[in-house]
Order: structure tokens, then C-alpha cells, then sequence
């Protein structure tokens, strides 16, 4: 069949042959025995000239001197046309030499089919797209879940010392003086405490303290918390120390309270993690100066490469997955919040240096260079 015409309608027929014929004969009866029927604009030949029936189909099965079978006569014309051809193919009551008979077993609307073909697509988009979506909420989720769930308490050392499971992978801790006091910080949201419990300190503590980056006391305001504190500065450097108010312990304290006592000295804990210098490209802090008009409000991530050329530019929500599919990123500058699941993400994809509005609580910086734009001098 030519290509100029578009299927409508499959018209099917079936037929009984008594006799043995081939798929040719079958064809050669149609076509032959409905010349002239209804007259020279609808012999099947001229429609299939001007592109109205394309190629027959025939199937047939032969059992016992005996064929059967079904054709399929694919239409562009009207449906009445296509009514006409079906009764004239009816009326063919002889293939060869042999007794036949044609019987319509139906007319198929194609368009119908592609409609339902459409709309099965359609719905499958859909579900593709929804599912996509679901999935990007629940990793928002997430975020906003890790960020607020309790951590879990556990033991430190063979003295079996009450402490945050966040201690063991936080570069930085906080030194509390008993068990009380490292539930009371769970339940404010800080996971990497540890109690001293007692006044002597144990040589695990000194050694984690060692081992860690930066170390917050967070002491009872009361004599037996001034004491304490002297034993801890004896033993090890301390870069904040933090007092509950005067007659106040540290378990008395409400979640809120112990957010704005720790507020101060947690910043500039991240802070001070985080002020690497920057090395290997001068021109960075300048780029991102003069690209901050361009990417503020807009909540996208733009990567950039050794050379700062731009690699890819996406929605904040997207650029975790982004950084999976990417190789050679090594600037991430974005309009939203540095979480410790992007640096997870960007520490995976070799991204050394990551610029946004502000740092959500970090447990670690994997090595990466962090900066805010108020830190370079941008607003």
C-alpha cells in the first residue's frame, strides 16, 4: 500500500473453502470476484492506487481437503465504504474451483485503538512522572527528617561512658558530666555528647578528645561543674566551654534552652571545621560574586569544573541524583541549605568546594571546602 494513506478501519473476514487453496487464491477471489460490483471508483484495485486499502492479510489452515481462514483488509475510506467493501467480500461464493464461502467478522476501528494505545501511554507517563515525584518528596522528607530525628544513646569504651551514637563519626563533640545530661542533649537534637561521669576523667575521653577536631565542655553551673571544668582543662584543649545558668543543671535544662546556650559555640565549631583555604582556582570567590545575582531566589544548583566551566544547572531537590550521573565537578554553588546529605553526596562525586546560603547541623565535612555567601562578602 502506498504510504500516503492512514489506516481507519481493519475490516475481518473469515472463510470456508471446500477444498485445498493457497493464500493467493484467496486473495485472487477478492479481488477478482468484487471487480465490478459496485462499480469501476470501488474495485479494490483502484482503492489501493489511490491509497484507500492497503495490503491484504490472509491466514489460512487446511484440514481434511477442507481451508479455513481469516483476511484482514485494512481501510483509509469512510465506514460506509468500508460496509460496502465487507458485503461485496460476503458475496464471493467460489475460490478457484471450489465452493466458498466469506463471512464478516467484524470492522475494527483503528483509531480507536491508537486512542486506547494514546491514553495506556498517557496513563504510564503519569505514573512515571507521579512515581518520580513521590520520590523526590520523600527524599525531601528525608532531609527534613534526619534533620530533626533523636539520636540513638549508646556507650563509649571499655568504661562503658554514656554518649550520642553522632560521637563516634562527628568531627567535633561535646563533653557533658553525666548520663542525664547526654539524653537531655538528644532530646535537644544533639547526638555527639559524652558524659565524663565523675570528676576524674578517663583516659578513653582524653584519647577521643585527641582524635577529634574541636571539643565543647558543657557544664552544670554550680561549684561541682567549676571543678569539673578544671580537671577537663587539665587533661584536654577545650575551644568552647558552655555553662548551664547559675544553680542550674544541665538535665534541668528544656531543648529550647539548650539550642540558644550551644547556639554560639556550635556555629563556630562548623565554621572553623569549614575555613579551608581555597586552592587550585583564584578566580573562585570572584566567579561566585559575580554569579550571585544570577542564581539568588531561583533555588537551583549550577556545577562548575576545574576550569569553571559550567557542567550543569538543576533544582536544589534534584542535584543529589544530578551528582550520580556527573564525573569532574569540583565547584557546587547553590540557592538553598548545605546539609550533610549533599556533602555526603558531593564527597561520593569528588566536589571539593560547595557555596550556599547557610550550613544545616553538620556531623563532618568529608574534607570539602564550605562557605556561605555572607562568608564572601555576597548578599
Amino acid at each position: 500500500m502506498p504510504n500516503s494513506g492512514i489506516v481507519k478501519y481493519h475490516v475481518k473476514m473469515k472463510f470456508d473453502v471446500d477444498g485445498i487453496v493457497e493464500k493467493a487464491d484467496i486473495i485472487g477471489a477478492i479481488f477478482g470476484q468484487t471487480e465490478g460490483l459496485l462499480g469501476p471508483e470501488m474495485n479494490l484495485n483502484e482503492l489501493q492506487k489511490v491509497s484507500k486499502v492497503g495490503r491484504i492479510e490472509v491466514n489460512v489452515e487446511t484440514k481434511t481437503n477442507k481451508t479455513a481462514g481469516d483476511a484482514i483488509i485494512p481501510m483509509s475510506t469512510d465506514i460506509s465504504t468500508a460496509a460496502l467493501i465487507a458485503a461485496a467480500v460476503e458475496s464471493i461464493d467460489k475460490v478457484g474451483p471450489f465452493q466458498g464461502k466469506f463471512t464478516l467478522a467484524g470492522i475494527e476501528d483503528i483509531r480507536e485503538i491508537k486512542k486506547k494505545v494514546i491514553v495506556d501511554r498517557a496513563k504510564k507517563i503519569v505514573q512515571e512522572w507521579a512515581t518520580k515525584t513521590m520520590s523526590e518528596s520523600e527524599e525531601m522528607l528525608k532531609d527534613v527528617y534526619d534533620a530533626t530525628k533523636p539520636g540513638k544513646l549508646t556507650a563509649f569504651g571499655r568504661e562503658q561512658l554514656a554518649c550520642g551514637s553522632g560521637v563516634f563519626e562527628s568531627e567535633w563533640i561535646i563533653l557533658v558530666e553525666g548520663r542525664a545530661d547526654v539524653i537531655n542533649l538528644l532530646r535537644a537534637g544533639f547526638d555527639n555528647a559524652i558524659a565524663i561521669e565523675g570528676a576524674r576523667i578517663a583516659e578513653p575521653v582524653v584519647k577521643l578528645c585527641k582524635d577529634k577536631k574541636r571539643i565543647i565542655a558543657f557544664l552544670d553551673g554550680d561549684r561541682a561543674g567549676d571543678l569539673i571544668l578544671k580537671e577537663l582543662e587539665g587533661a584536654v584543649k577545650l575551644d568552647k566551654v558552655v555553662r548551664a545558668p547559675t544553680g542550674r543543671e544541665v538535665e534541668e535544662l528544656t531543648p529550647s534552652e539548650i539550642v540558644d546556650l550551644l547556639k554560639d559555640a556550635t556555629q563556630a565549631m562548623q565554621v572553623s571545621l569549614t575555613q579551608k583555604p581555597i586552592e587550585g582556582n583564584d578566580n573562585f570567590a570572584t566567579k561566585v560574586r559575580d554569579f550571585f545575582p544570577e542564581i539568588n531566589e531561583t533555588l537551583e544548583a549550577v556545577a562548575f569544573d576545574n576550569t569553571m566551566n559550567q557542567m550543569f544547572r538543576v533544582p536544589v531537590s534534584e542535584v543529589v541524583q544530578k551528582l550520580q550521573d556527573e564525573h569532574g565537578v569540583k565547584y557546587l554553588v547553590l540557592d538553598g541549605i548545605i546539609t550533610q546529605r549533599l556533602i555526603d553526596a558531593c564527597s561520593k562525586a569528588g566536589v571539593q568546594y560547595i557555596v550556599g546560603h547557610r550550613m544545616a547541623e553538620l556531623k563532618k565535612a568529608n574534607e570539602l571546602t564550605l562557605r556561605t555567601f555572607n562568608e564572601l562578602g555576597v548578599n
